[in-house]
């Protein structure tokens, strides 16, 4: 206890900042893989795409990285399943 007392002036900013970027790229993580933010990124491409605003390339190439978001937030959401029960 008294190491921690010692060397906090030095560990405690790293120790925070540890914590901070961690936060941040666990709340980063799940925006990406809320299935329902993909759910809506898929419903404004299919509108974009029928209102010409994209050509038919870039529709495919954008479905194709939300797809693979959608089967990842899946399989995330599955493993978390079996894990807590």
């Amino acid at each position: 206890m008294l190491k921690n007392i010692v060397t906090f002036p030095v560990t405690g900013p790293f120790n925070f900042a540890f914590w901070l970027i961690q936060t941040i790229a666990e709340r980063a993580e799940a925006e990406l893989y809320d299935e329902g933010k993909i759910r809506k990124e898929l419903a404004e491409l299919e509108m974009r795409s029928e209102m010409g605003e994209i050509d038919e390339e870039e529709y495919e190439r954008v479905e194709e990285d939300l797809m693979a978001r959608l089967r990842e937030s899946r399989r995330r959401r599955g493993l978390d399943n079996y894990g807590q029960g």
